[in-house]
């Protein structure tokens, strides 16, 4: 089993710092509007500490965290080497992805996970776990991907325990799968008019909550290739992914999951998550 987990969080946060609530106190929305969403306190621990914990829960021990040029808080929080920092017996290291001449924000989430890759050669060689850093998935869900013996899998989540409205539950990406659990195709933010098309044989909608399980060697020729999206102008995972399926019909297995994956969006949900995590993970116990 891989214990080595890459966490996306060098994006803008642009929905974050866009998003409106009167009820955050000053303190919150100038974090809200500045931090990355890896960052912001939820019950005075930035979210990134409950992903770290429940990945360290589920046996991982190594962490590269992919980061903006200017991420330097997150030195601050998790050590201020480039590498192998010691975060309660986890190895922190840091990635950053770099924003291309002419752009104003990052190139996306294949691009992020390409130039991590490439700061760290050995990846290429070696299975690791993939993230997003504004979103709590359980120990669980780690554990899944980390015992799952296929070179590429993810967690395949069922719409229905996702505590969400369906239009938001539209703007992650949406799965079909085929009947021996094999990613057939996968869209990103999808409109309205092609979300029926996406209901699974069994009547079910399923969601890729972006978290991957990847063999460098053979996937990293695809984010090499992955072209940028004509209307979000970013390279994204799912592109990387359909192109190595479409090749390899069975490259990617679908791990079926249920349970609700908190998100960490815009301003409200910093209220919506302090609530879960005083009644789900009231405190961190490093120590286990």
């Amino acid at each position: 089993m891989t214990n080595t987990l890459i966490i996306l969080a060098g994006g803008a946060s642009s929905r974050m710092k866009k998003s409106i609530t009167s009820d955050l106190s000053d303190e919150m929305v100038v974090q809200a509007n500045t931090r990355s969403k890896a960052l912001i306190l939820l019950n005075d621990r930035p979210m990134l500490d409950y992903v770290l914990y429940n990945a360290k829960q589920a046996g991982i021990i190594h962490v590269v965290i992919v980061i903006g040029p200017q991420g330097g808080l997150f030195k601050e929080y998790y050590g201020n080497q480039d590498q192998g920092n010691d975060f309660h017996r986890l190895q922190i290291s840091y990635a950053v992805q770099h924003i291309p001449e002419g752009r104003e924000k990052p190139l996306g989430t294949a691009d992020a996970l390409l130039q991590a890759i490439e700061q760290y050669p050995h990846l290429k060689s070696n299975s690791f776990l993939v993230c997003n850093a504004d979103n709590l998935y359980s120990t669980a869900a780690f554990f899944a991907l980390r015992e799952n013996k296929n070179s590429h899998a993810f967690l395949n989540y069922d719409r229905s325990a996702l505590k969400y409205p369906m239009e938001r539950i539209a703007r992650f990406a949406l799965t079909k799968i085929t009947t021996e659990h094999y990613l057939q195709d996968i869209i990103e933010k999808p409109e309205a008019s092609e979300v029926e098309d996406y209901k699974n044989t069994d009547g079910t909608f399923r969601v890729s909550m972006n978290i991957f399980k990847f063999q460098g060697a053979s996937f990293y020729p695809y984010l090499v290739a992955c072209p940028i999206h004509p209307e979000r102008n970013e390279k994204e995972l799912p592109t990387a992914i359909l192109a190595m399926v479409r090749e390899y019909p069975t490259a990617m297995q679908a791990i079926p999951f249920s349970e609700h994956v908190p998100d960490l969006t815009g301003k409200d949900d910093i209220f919506i998550l302090n609530d879960y995590l005083s009644t789900h993970i009231p405190t961190l116990d490093w120590t286990t």
